[in-house]
């Protein structure tokens, strides 16, 4: 392994969808979960490159991600995360100054018994007085803990079971006075309730119950605390975002006297706004530290249509404006700030999807919802985390006043089930269980560095997909557990986009259809033709006309016509591929398929748990029909289907822990018998197979849950045993779940296999291509 440098070009990765699921901290680094992984990510980066690095160790989802604030004179950064695990990480990450270098978890620790939701830090009053760092955790057990970081050793300090009880999903923290030691804590969730919790120490805090806080009428998603001011005696204020529509704004104030505004009576307009009864006006007391406080209601802001996930503020520092960024369910985000004159809480800006026509569904793309959003460090960017698991960044153009979307990060919301490369590897096919098949390609943005973007989203299903193989440089067929396989064809639009973009040429560009769209009730994309830029379209009833296409995802002749990758809006909308066959046959769910290398012939089969279903069948790709009688060997569902480099064996392995590998008729190219099978192939169920890249020999390998890797090889019609024995038995830590031979052999006469295991272990074997013996072993490692 000593002549191959391995390094990471692209990782694709979506958020997991979660309110407290990411934190961007003042080094510019945006930190994420994304599955049982965190993922880090620099929008600011002069390279697009989206996620740059994933961290490996929870065992679960992982749903809170915080920074913690540094301490003046501290270089460390330090990072929180907590997951469905139920265990609490603190992890230390260092940097070069441009891109993080090493990440070590410091601790792990256990105090929930339950899920970790929230992870709140105190930003607030932090100073060289202070070691220790204070920062609570919410969980599903009904619980808050507060903990310290001091020296790198956490420390619990106390635990509070909620009473009345509910699942908290929102935490706030922060001094009461900006140079004082008083902690508060506001804490909201499965309640339209806000509890407020106030302690006297930093140092060794015990929080104490002084005020609940109600109006709210649903669920409270977030919660908030920044100072108006920055005079050590400003007030506090809390936004809390619910379930109900609403965001409520609530002034915690020096003294005993209340604020102005509060004692001279609430704005008498705020009542026309409120649903059906006028803002409550009373005064919650609280007292620490020998000072009393007040916490009064300030103000209701109105203009979300649906379910408000998360507010977080943003304070200027040089002009001390507050700004408070929204996000929701009803597809957009907003912006509020206080008007001058008035005091009112008005919207200033709205992004995302504000004007959603009529007939878009999340059957076809529609986005449904954002589930958080995040300031950058200085305020002149915000992102914010779709329901199709994608990152949006805008950032603020100041000489046009306004917000500009930039390139943000996609990726697959659940298991990727399926890759393959079109067949001259100019770009990668990737299909998921999230019912979505998506076209990864590298971008060529005249930086002479080229970074990896997803360029397309040719399927947009109802169905989970579960296996994919390119046809050709322009085509591809994909299956799903819908019983039966599609056939799609690249359109115009996606064509010059990726000529343009990716320098991936396609001589038949001119005789490809304009582009595709989904009727509105409609599993099948149609071939349409692009409308002219300034066409009205209007939208059609889905229950009066099943054919009906969706507005909101007409394709119109200058959308894909631009200099970078497709932002999120276009990829769910504009770039589906036409569908150009249905293939059927099978009687349950597709679970395997494969291409020919020559593109005739398209192995497939279904899950099965009886030998009846357990067949493999062959379809011709000239007229699409099914080449009879199908191939019949095992007994339970196939899970890999390989033909090998020259098509003349088919390999299949399966769950009954056989393999059988079929030979090519002579007479005929289109038909297949049975060569030879092994009903002992592993000990337990196969997942994968590959053929290595000789067309001289006869060489495969297998792998299975029994976490072995199995070389086989086809004796020399010369020997006294010519059939097919296995040579080489590599042995794995985890079940083995993916294998593949690079398609060439070496220079050295060596075959490279790569071997992935269940819990996301890939090794690079180095195999004799005489001997089979294994020669060399490399572990990339899981960052």
């Amino acid at each position: 392994m000593d002549n191959y440098e391995i390094s990471v070009d692209y990782l694709s990765a979506s958020a997991n969808r979660h309110t407290a699921v990411a934190d961007w901290n003042q080094d510019g680094i945006v930190a994420f979960g994304a599955d049982s992984y965190i993922a880090l990510w620099r929008p600011h980066d002069s390279l697009p490159r989206g996620v740059t690095r994933l961290i490996s160790g929870h065992s679960g989802t992982v749903k809170a991600v915080r920074f913690l604030p540094k301490l003046e004179g501290d270089s460390k950064t330090y990072l929180l995360s907590g997951a469905d695990d139920q265990t609490l990480k603190v992890w230390e990450l260092s940097s070069d100054g441009s891109d993080i270098t090493t990440v070590s978890c410091l601790q792990t620790v256990q105090g929930h018994t339950a899920a970790i939701n929230f992870i709140a830090a105190c930003h607030e009053g932090v100073s060289a007085t202070f070691t220790s760092r204070i920062f609570a955790t919410g969980a599903a057990d009904a619980s808050i803990i507060v903990w310290a970081l001091e020296e790198g050793n956490v420390r619990l300090l106390q635990t509070i079971k909620t009473a009345p009880k509910f699942f908290p999903l929102s935490i706030a923290l922060s001094t009461l006075r900006q140079d004082g030691e008083a902690l508060v804590m506001a804490v909201a969730g499965t309640r339209d309730i806000v509890q407020i919790f106030v302690a006297g120490s930093r140092n060794n805090p015990e929080f104490q119950l002084q005020a609940t806080l109600s109006g709210h009428e649903g669920w409270i998603r977030s919660l908030d605390f920044t100072w108006e001011g920055t005079s050590p005696d400003s007030d506090l204020i809390l936004a809390s975002a619910s379930q109900d529509k609403y965001i409520r704004l609530w002034r915690f104030h020096q003294g005993k006297e209340l604020p102005a505004a509060t004692a001279n009576g609430a704005d008498p307009s705020m009542g026309a706004f409120m649903p059906g009864k006028s803002p409550s006006n009373m005064a919650h007391r609280l007292r620490t530290v020998e000072k009393d406080y007040s916490i009064t209601f300030e103000a209701l802001l109105l203009g979300h249509d649906d379910w408000i996930y998360s507010a977080r503020w943003y304070s200027d520092p040089s002009t001390g404006k507050l700004q408070l960024l929204s996000t929701s369910a009803d597809n957009t985000l907003a912006i509020w700030e206080a008007d001058p004159s008035s005091g009112i809480w008005v919207t200033t800006v709205r992004l995302g999807e504000i004007s959603r026509e009529q007939g878009a569904t999340t059957a076809t793309g529609s986005t449904g919802g954002f589930w958080t959003g995040l300031w950058s460090p200085d305020g002149t960017s915000v992102v914010c985390l779709g329901r199709t698991g994608s990152w949006r960044l805008w950032n603020y153009n100041k000489e046009q006043d306004q917000w500009i979307p930039h390139i943000g990060i996609t990726g697959h919301t659940r298991a990727v089930t399926g890759i393959a490369w079109s067949k001259n590897g100019d770009y990668l096919l990737s299909t998921s269980a999230d019912q979505t098949t998506r076209l990864h390609a590298s971008w060529n943005n005249g930086t002479g560095k080229k970074t990896w973007h997803e360029m397309a989203r040719p399927q947009i299903h109802g169905y989970d997909l579960n296996c994919i193989d390119s046809l050709g440089n322009s085509k591809f067929v994909s299956g799903a557990d819908e019983k039966l396989m599609r056939v799609f064809d690249e359109p115009k639009a996606v064509a010059k986009l990726l000529s343009r973009l990716c320098d991936i040429g396609n001589e038949d560009v001119e005789t490809m259809p304009d582009a595709a769209n989904m009727p509105v009730l409609g599993l099948s994309n149609k071939a349409i033709e692009v409308v002219d830029d300034d066409l009205e379209v209007q939208a059609a009833n889905p229950e009066t006309d099943r054919d009906a296409l969706d507005p909101g995802s007409t394709v119109r002749k200058s959308v894909l016509d631009i200099d970078h990758p497709p932002f999120e809006d276009s990829l769910s909308r504009h770039t589906l591929w036409p569908e150009i066959e249905k293939l059927y046959g099978h009687g349950y769910e597709i679970s395997c398929l494969a291409v020919s290398h020559d593109g005739t012939l398209i192995a497939s089969a279904c899950k099965a748990s009886s030998i009846n279903h357990a067949v493999i069948r062959l379809f011709e790709t000239e007229k699409w029909t099914e080449v009879k009688p199908p191939l019949t060997a095992h007994s339970l569902t196939t899970t890999r289907l390989r033909f090998s480099p020259d098509d003349r064996y088919l390999l299949s392995v399966g769950r009954d822990r056989q393999w059988a590998v079929f030979e090519r008729d002579n007479d005929s190219k289109q038909n297949y018998k049975l060569l030879q099978s092994n009903p002992k192939g592993h000990s337990r169920m196969i997942l994968d197979a590959a053929w290595a890249p000789s067309t001289n020999s006869f060489v495969f390998a297998t792998a299975g849950r029994d976490k072995q890797v199995k070389i086989w090889r086809q004796a020399s019609p010369d020997s006294a045993d010519s059939g097919i024995t296995c040579v080489t038995t590599i042995p794995e830590t985890h079940p083995v779940t993916a294998i593949d031979f690079l398609h060439r052999s070496t220079q050295n006469n060596t075959f490279l296999l790569a071997v992935g295991t269940e819990i996301g272990i890939v090794s690079i074997y180095s195999i004799d291509a005489t001997s089979l013996s294994i020669s060399s072993k490399l572990n990339l490692k899981p960052e």
